[in-house]
């Protein structure tokens, strides 16, 4: 049999339990921490501190990454500019190199051509001027003079000019002196006989007009004409 003080207990207990639980309840919300707590916004604000100080450290990291962005973007800019430059300075050299040898490949076979022109000229002089009266002599110095004047003119055709500075100044780029005469009644350094005439090639010297000069009064030389020095003449030799 079941004792009815038992059973009374035993529904006494089960009332108890859920007013034990209530007050733990009670019990828990009561110790929740206030806002007005010191330590409780002390950590409040040691949190914003922490999340305002990431975010501007996330924000200087940006920053960081955009100006070293910068930085390159720039060198690459200028690395490319100069690429360009130097390239567009090759192309010019390159054009330049390939004119120079349009213009100058046939420097050395010009150069052996002023001997052969020199040699009609020579011929020419050879001829005493009695002799010309003869038809048969007279022919030939024609036929020379036509020769030699066609030499010239294909000569011309490639560019190639004779130098001949017949009372000019003297000037080292181009003549060469042999001698100095004076009493010529001219300025001294005046080219006054041309022992054998010079060439250039589109404007580049091949060989100088050897030339005679004349003296100055009082026995001082013309400027750059001793002994046929050529010091004073640029290198403009083909």
């Amino acid at each position: 049999m079941i004792d009815p003080k038992d059973h009374r207990d035993h529904e006494n207990n089960n009332e108890n339990e859920p007013q034990d639980e209530a007050g733990a309840s009670d019990f828990e919300f009561d110790d929740a921490p206030s806002m007005d707590d010191p330590a409780y916004r002390a950590f409040a604000e040691e949190s914003d501190r922490e999340e305002t100080g990431a975010e501007q450290d996330n924000g200087k990291s940006a920053e960081d990454e955009i100006h070293k962005l910068r930085i390159e973007v720039e060198n690459a800019k200028d690395q490319m500019l100069r690429a360009v430059a130097e390239s567009e300075n090759t192309r010019k050299r390159l054009l330049r190199e390939r004119e120079d040898v349009r213009k100058f490949a046939v420097a050395d076979f010009a150069k052996d051509l002023l001997d052969f022109a020199d040699n009609f000229t020579r011929a020419l002089d050879s001829v005493p001027q009695d002799a010309q009266t003869d038809p048969v002599m007279k022919n030939l110095v024609i036929g020379i003079e036509a020769m030699s004047k066609d030499l010239i003119k294909t000569m011309e055709r490639h560019g190639i000019q004779k130098i001949v500075p017949m009372d000019q100044p003297f000037d080292p780029n181009f003549h060469e002196a042999m001698f100095e005469a004076p009493g010529t009644g001219k300025a001294a350094g005046t080219i006054v006989e041309i022992i054998e005439p010079g060439y250039v090639l589109n404007d580049r010297l091949l060989r100088p007009a050897r030339v005679g000069i004349a003296k100055a009064d009082g026995g001082s030389s013309a400027p750059g004409s001793h002994g046929g020095s050529q010091g004073g003449r640029i290198d403009t030799e083909a």
